[in-house]
């Protein structure tokens, strides 16, 4: 089992993404010539991409935390980070992606074929992206998203077409050896076998692959011996294959009964195990007893619609038949299996009046908003910086948060906390926005226009200045 495992929980972190640069443009006698701070790189990718090469998830048992690099800041000059470098994990054909709670998140199945286990952060945006014609010249810029992180658990299950399913000892391995070039373990005891054994079978102009799983015993669908732990490898099978000893020194067991205990086996398992196409094999009739027991047994399984093969591993007799067999249930599974299409990619935008975040009350008082945009907002603002902290009120206000607590009820001091429970910025809320209804004063009065409005004062100050110039000169008369 060392050298062999088939199911891993790998602890993934793609990389963050590199900080925003606040910078400005210095040269001589142009001290102050304009915002010149970069973006920040990328954070890399954890992704998952299916290898031929590769036959066992040894390597993530060994080493199961994976991470990606970081994107880098952004510099002066309107100098962007690099990009984080992606980590590509190679795994091999026919690994299942899960989540800890078992639901599948991809088959990997087929040369090539990738799944993204973890995201980068975005890189920040420098002060020269945030500049505007309102705000020209941005003391702040944006911080870079962290990585998305968690646990996957990789499940393989193997790849083949035919799969010989029996008792320990029943010969599964030596069949495999001397149909294909595969050399799987062999000796005079029960579980030799220990991992699933792949071997190439060519019939006439058909090439498959057959699959020797270890042995199988009654309960091992619920864990007793090694079948719990391989029957996995048996569900991407369109043929399974009963190898029934015939030679067998137990006296309570006989090809019968092995035949229904393993049935029973696949359909406690599930899968589908129990619908798939199935032949039958009397193995070891080179023994005098074993080719008697063979003929003795062979009507009654005849009679439950079971083909029958007589075969021996050893002295290679009814191998041929066998393989043939093989190959045409093969090649109609194939004919009836539908034609793998181009991926087609779906498109689906979001409602125009989606807001894209909600607000809800919660029983202490506390008024949470989740949403992408205002989520990622938080993470990427600086909270050390008072501009930034303004510009997210700003991006707040448009977006509609502030107007959504208004009408939830939230009042100025009540909290307000944007994002999950275990990763939230929490703040005491006072609003920016006003609703105009409170503004109104006396028919024809607007209290807004009392407020100091030093730009307008020193507007009026010139103006009164010129007149009064003008005046002097109109005064002025020559002797």
């Amino acid at each position: 089992m060392t050298t062999f495992v088939d199911r891993v929980e790998l602890h993934v972190a793609a990389g963050n993404g590199g900080h925003g640069c606040a910078s400005v443009h210095r040269e001589k006698f142009k001290p102050l010539g304009g915002p010149d701070g970069g973006n920040g790189g990328r954070g890399g990718d954890v992704i998952l991409v299916v290898d031929q090469s590769v036959t066992t998830l040894l390597d993530y048992h060994h080493s199961p935390h994976r991470k990606a690099t970081n994107g880098k800041p952004g510099e002066g000059g309107n100098r962007a980070g690099k990009e984080g470098e992606d980590l590509v994990l190679a795994v091999p054909d026919g690994t299942v992606v899960l989540d800890k709670q078992g639901n599948v998140l991809a088959d990997l199945v087929g040369e090539g074929t990738s799944f993204v286990a973890a995201q980068g952060g975005r890189g920040g945006l420098g002060n020269a992206a945030l500049a505007s014609a309102r705000r020209k010249a941005p003391g702040f810029a944006l911080l870079g998203e962290p990585g998305d992180a968690g646990d996957v658990v990789l499940e393989l299950k193997t790849v083949a077409d035919v799969a010989l399913v029996g008792y320990p000892s029943a010969g599964k391995s030596s069949l495999i050896s001397v149909m294909s070039a595969a050399k799987p373990k062999i000796a005079d005891y029960p579980f030799t076998t220990l991992v699933p054994n792949l071997g190439v079978v060519t019939a006439g102009s058909t090439v498959y692959t057959v699959a020797d799983v270890p042995g199988l015993i009654p309960g091992a669908s619920q864990g007793k011996g090694l079948g719990l732990e391989f029957l996995r490898h048996v569900e991407r099978c369109s043929v399974l294959v009963h190898v029934l000893d015939t030679a067998t020194l137990e006296s309570d067991r006989d090809p019968v009964s092995d035949l229904d205990v393993i049935e029973e086996e696949l359909r406690s398992y599930g899968g589908g195990l129990d619908k798939r196409p199935r032949l039958v094999v009397l193995n070891k009739i080179d023994v005098p007893d074993g080719k008697d027991l063979a003929e003795m047994v062979r009507p009654d399984l005849e009679e439950r619609g079971y083909r029958v093969f007589e075969v021996s591993a050893v002295a290679r007799t009814g191998l041929k038949e066998l393989s043939f067999a093989l190959a045409e249930l093969v090649a109609k599974h194939r004919a009836r299996k539908p034609k793998d299409e181009a991926t087609r990619i779906v498109i689906r935008p979001k409602a125009v009046d989606d807001s894209g975040f909600t607000v809800t009350r919660e029983e202490d008082g506390l008024y949470r908003v989740r949403g992408e945009k205002p989520e990622r907002w938080v993470r990427q603002t600086d909270f050390n910086n008072d501009e930034a902290v303004g510009f997210l009120a700003d991006r707040l206000n448009r977006l509609g948060v502030e107007a959504a607590l208004m009408k939830a009820g939230a009042r100025s001091g009540d909290g307000v906390a944007i994002g999950p429970e275990d990763n939230a910025v929490v703040f005491d809320w006072e609003p920016t926005v006003t609703a105009g209804a409170e503004m109104l004063g006396r028919r024809g009065e607007d209290h807004r226009f009392e407020e100091p409005r030093p730009a307008a004062q020193r507007r009026r100050d010139r103006q009164a200045e010129r007149d009064d110039a003008t005046q002097e000169f109109e005064d002025f008369k020559p002797f």
